[in-house]
C-alpha cells in the first residue's frame, strides 16, 4: 500500500515556502510511490490553479483566528477527523503557521509521522511565537532544517539533534530554463524593461521589512552614480511598494528602478539581467539565490541564514554585511566592470546548483525520511501497544499573531 501523504501550507500566495511545498507535492505525485493530499490555512493566492492541476482533489482550508480560541479547537476536529477518515500516514508542514496546527492535530490523530520544517533563523519570530513553534517541535517526528545555519540554532535553542534532519530546499531546474529561441530583447520586451540597460534585479515579496529593500535602493543609488547603463528590477508584491517608489524617488533613482510587481515568468526576467541581489537582514536559505545562480548569474547577497552554503565567495558572486549599502555598491559594479568574470561566475554557481540543489535530489530526502519514519512505526506496533493521547496532554500553544 501506498503511504498517504498531507502536505499543509499557509496559503496560495507566491512565498518561497509555498513554492518549495508545491514543486515537491508535484514531484511526489508525478513519482507514484505515494497518495498526495494537500490542504492550506489560507484558501487565497495565485498558486490555487497550479495547486488544482495536480488533480489530487478537494483541498481543505482550515481558517485560524488564533491558538487557543473556540475556533481552533474547531479546526483541529475537522482536520483530525479528515486524517483519520483518510487514513493520513504522513503529515508534513512547512512554515511556523502549519507547524503548530498541522503538528497539534497530528499528534492527536496519532498520525504515524509527523514532520516540520523549519527555515527561518533570527529575526522573523517573537519569543512567543518562538515558544509555540519550539512546542509544535516536540510533537514532530523530525524537524527539516533546510540549511546547516538553521540546524544549528534548533539545537542551540534546546532541540534534540535527533529529531532534526537537514535537507538543503531543491530547485526545478527547468522553470528557470528561458525559453529556446528568446532574445534579450524579446524578455526586456515582456516586462516593459528599457533597451540599452545592465539590470541588476532583485526578487522577494514587498510584505516583509525584513527582505530589506531599502538597503538595495541606497545600493542602488550608489550603483547609478558608478555606471551610468545600470538599472533595478524589484519583482514582488505587496503592501511596502508605495513606500519603496517614495525611497526610489528621493535617492533620485525612481526612472531606474523598475517595479514590476508579481513575476510568473522568473526565467525570462533573469536571463534579462545581469546581477541577481539579496538584501534580506535574516533568512534560512533563499531560495532567490538559488534562483539566480541556476539561471547563470553573478549573485551580491548579505551575509545571512545559509547564504554562505551557497554562494563561493570571488567565484560565484559576493557576501557583504547585512545593511551595509556601500560594501553591496562596491561589489556590484565590481562585477559590472569585468563582463568576462561576471561570465564565469554564473557559470560556476549554474553548475553547484546542478550539483547540490536538484530538486531531483530533494525528493529523494523526502521519500527516504517517509520510509524511515514509516519503518520505525512499524516496529514499534509489532512490539508494543501505541496509546492514544488524550487532547489535554498537548502542551499549551500560545495565541496565533
Amino acid at each position: 500500500m501506498k503511504p498517504n501523504v498531507l502536505f499543509i501550507i499557509d496559503s496560495f500566495e507566491q512565498g518561497g515556502s509555498e513554492r518549495q511545498a508545491l514543486q515537491l507535492l508535484r514531484q511526489l505525485h508525478s513519482s507514484g510511490e505515494v497518495r498526495v493530499h494537500l490542504a492550506c490555512l489560507q484558501d487565497r493566492g495565485s498558486l490555487r490553479a497550479e495547486a488544482e492541476d495536480l488533480g489530487i482533489g478537494e483541498i481543505h482550508e482550515y481558517p485560524l483566528t488564533s491558538f487557543y480560541d473556540l475556533n481552533f479547537a474547531k479546526q483541529i476536529r475537522r482536520f483530525t477527523s479528515y486524517v483519520k477518515e483518510n487514513e493520513i500516514d504522513v503529515v508534513h508542514t512547512h512554515c511556523f503557521y502549519t507547524n503548530i496546527f498541522g503538528m497539534t492535530g497530528a499528534y492527536l490523530a496519532r498520525v504515524p509521522a509527523r514532520i516540520t520544517s523549519k527555515g527561518e533563523t533570527d529575526g522573523f519570530r517573537t519569543p512567543t511565537q518562538k515558544r509555540a513553534e519550539r512546542t509544535s517541535f516536540r510533537l514532530a517526528h523530525r524537524v527539516i532544517a533546510n540549511c546547516l545555519v538553521v540546524q544549528h540554532q534548533l539545537i542551540r535553542e534546546g532541540l534534540s539533534p535527533k529529531r532534526i534532519i537537514q535537507h538543503y530546499n531543491g530547485l526545478d531546474l527547468d522553470r528557470l530554463k528561458a525559453a529556446a529561441g528568446l532574445s534579450r530583447d524579446e524578455a526586456l520586451k515582456r516586462f516593459a524593461l528599457p533597451q540599452g540597460r545592465r539590470f541588476i534585479t532583485i526578487v522577494a515579496n514587498l510584505r516583509n521589512p525584513v527582505k530589506d529593500h531599502p538597503m538595495f535602493l541606497r545600493a542602488a543609488a550608489r550603483v547609478r552614480a558608478a555606471v551610468p547603463d545600470a538599472a533595478f528590477v524589484v519583482a514582488g508584491e505587496g503592501e511596502l511598494m508605495p513606500s519603496l517608489r517614495e525611497l526610489a524617488a528621493a535617492l533620485e533613482i525612481g526612472d531606474d528602478v523598475h517595479f514590476i510587481g508579481r513575476c510568473d515568468d522568473v526565467a525570462s526576467l533573469l536571463f534579462a539581467s545581469h546581477v541577481g541581489v539579496l538584501s534580506s537582514k535574516a533568512e534560512g536559505f533563499a531560495n532567490a539565490i538559488l534562483e539566480y545562480m541556476a539561471a547563470s548569474l553573478p549573485v551580491v547577497a548579505t551575509d545571512v541564514g545559509g547564504v554562505r552554503e551557497a554562494i563561493v565567495e570571488g567565484k560565484t558572486g559576493h557576501i557583504v554585511p547585512s545593511g551595509d549599502d556601500e560594501a553591496m555598491a562596491a561589489r556590484i559594479i565590481q562585477v559590472l566592470k569585468d563582463d568576462e568574470n561576471a561570465r564565469r561566475m554564473g557559470v560556476r554557481g549554474q553548475a553547484i546548483v546542478a550539483e547540490q540543489f536538484s530538486s531531483e535530489h530533494h525528493l529523494r530526502n523526502t521519500i527516504e525520511l517517509y520510509d524511515e519514519l514509516l519503518s520505525k512505526h512499524a516496529g514499534r506496533l509489532e512490539s508494543e501497544p501505541v496509546r492514544v493521547p488524550a487532547a489535554s496532554q498537548v502542551p499549551h500553544l500560545n495565541e496565533k499573531s
